[in-house]
């Protein structure tokens, strides 16, 4: 089992930056990425960006390209999500996700946070 736990959510303006942080427990060496992911109501959950346990490859969702950067300590088993000049349409529950692939797909990742709630006001 993996346990993770999201925080650094909270309420910012439009243009504003969030970090987000998961902390990893367990038995993280079944996590050979990382995931971030965010559902906001009546919608799906939908994927953000990942990276590799090792932190040599990334992706992101092009919705965040440019804005958003993910990266890991794995000193602290910890993994972050960097968000930059956030608009209204990211405000969603962000979940992180372990997976045994880099890939984008929710079904994938076999273990999830709580979540940590984004609001960013127009």
């Amino acid at each position: 089992q993996v346990q993770l736990v999201e925080s650094g959510g909270g309420l910012v303006q439009a243009g504003g930056s969030l970090r987000l942080s998961c902390a990893a427990s367990g038995r993280t060496f079944n996590c050979y990425a990382m995931g971030w992911f965010r559902q906001a109501p009546g919608k799906e959950r939908e994927f953000v960006a990942a990276i590799t346990w090792g932190g040599g490859s990334t992706i992101y969702a092009e919705s965040v390209k440019g804005r958003f950067a993910i990266s890991i300590d794995r000193a602290k088993s910890a993994g972050y999500l960097q968000m930059n000049s956030l608009k209204p349409e990211d405000t969603a529950l962000y979940y992180c996700g372990c997976s045994r692939v880099l890939v984008t797909t929710t079904r994938s990742y076999e273990y999830w946070g709580q979540g940590t709630q984004v609001t960013v006001s127009s």
